[in-house]
């Protein structure tokens, strides 16, 4: 992989120092992509399954009846998080108004007024809320993502809302109040799922920080020589994301990429490195990426249950009632901020962070 010349490092800089993002540069009317967001090798590799897509897609699974059949429910869990590592969940009880509101709020929030976006840009990520374009800009070798983001911790500390952006404060607020009853139900499935107590999971504060990505892929003129998102696996111990219908997200499965395809009304699940750590490869935390497209903008928000950044002394490792003299532990325990600090600082650079952790 080429790794970050002196052009490139410069071409990264002035894009960042325009404050705009990508969105900025697609406002200016190009028809080819900067040079700094090409892939390496010129183009996508074509991984696709070669069975027809309906044996290959990732499991759909119904909580309208979750209190009635729980058990049934815990073990298609079981199975997606031990096998796919993501499962789409529908009639969860998140209102369909509260996804749109959302939606409709990053849109807005990243069409914006470029000096209104200007005054959130930062590239400190502790900081309560921050918009940038790619996290990784300066640190990873992999070609620059065509996506901008927004980030904001919506617990353990909310923020307050008056440090929010008008265009989508009260669809923050109100969606993040429903991502933790989602979390808090999805963490009880998950124990059950690994045999232990419904509140295990909650228990070793698995649900303690979330943090919101809110990400605006605009419109690409070649997405077929670049990346909406790199490969990787999140830094993470549970996401729950909502995409739009334009499509894009793949998973790897058996060495192949797989479509999410989406569905009305769905959020997509996927296990985070921190949860395989800890659920010692019960559960696997599997790479994906978006592929750019010429439809967009695609809107994504992807909420992720970690402190990451934010100072934990909680230091994780195997959960004890998984270990015995057959089953020792497969990785050293580990703090989540140092854990992130090393995955902020490689970047997506389509590499497991959590291998370098393995015993």
């Amino acid at each position: 992989m080429e790794t970050i010349d002196f052009d490139s490092y410069s071409e990264r800089k002035a894009f960042d120092e325009t404050k705009t993002g990508v969105k900025g540069i697609v406002d200016t009317q190009i028809s080819e992509i900067p040079r700094i967001f090409r892939l390496p090798q010129g183009g996508l590799p074509d991984k696709k399954p070669s069975v027809p897509a309906s044996d290959f897609a990732i499991p759909i699974i119904d909580f309208a009846d979750v209190h009635v059949s729980r058990e049934g429910i815990v073990e298609k869990i079981k199975d997606a998080a031990a096998n796919w590592g993501f499962f789409q969940v529908i009639n969860h009880d998140v209102p369909l108004s509260v996804l749109e509101e959302i939606q409709d709020g990053v849109g807005r929030f990243h069409e914006e007024d470029p000096e209104v976006k200007k005054s959130y840009f930062s590239r400190d990520p502790t900081k309560k809320f921050v918009y940038n374009s790619n996290f990784d800009l300066y640190s990873s070798s992999s070609c620059v993502n065509w996506r901008d983001t927004f980030a904001c911790f919506m617990a353990p500390d909310p923020p307050n809302p008056e440090l929010l952006p008008v265009a989508c404060r009260d669809a923050m607020m109100e969606y993040s109040k429903h991502m933790m009853r989602l979390g808090d139900l999805l963490f009880e499935l998950l124990s059950e799922a690994l045999g232990l107590s419904s509140d295990k999971l909650k228990s070793m504060d698995c649900m303690k920080g979330l943090l919101l990505l809110c990400h605006y892929y605009p419109p690409c003129p070649q997405p077929e020589l670049t990346l909406g998102t790199n490969k990787h696996s999140d830094n993470s111990f549970l996401t729950i994301l909502l995409q739009d219908q334009i499509g894009g997200l793949q998973v790897l499965h058996q060495d192949c990429w797989v479509d999410v395809s989406p569905i009305p009304g769905a959020l997509v699940i996927n296990m985070g490195d921190f949860l395989q750590l800890i659920a010692k490869d019960k559960f696997i935390s599997v790479e994906h990426r978006v592929l750019a497209n010429r439809a967009g903008p695609r809107i994504s928000v992807a909420s992720f249950f970690s402190t990451s950044v934010l100072p934990n002394s909680t230091i994780y490792g195997p959960i004890k009632e998984l270990i015995s003299e057959e089953n020792p532990p497969k990785y050293r325990d580990i703090n989540l901020e140092e854990y992130t600090k090393g995955y902020f600082k490689k970047g997506l650079d389509g590499t497991s962070h959590l291998s370098n952790f393995k015993i």
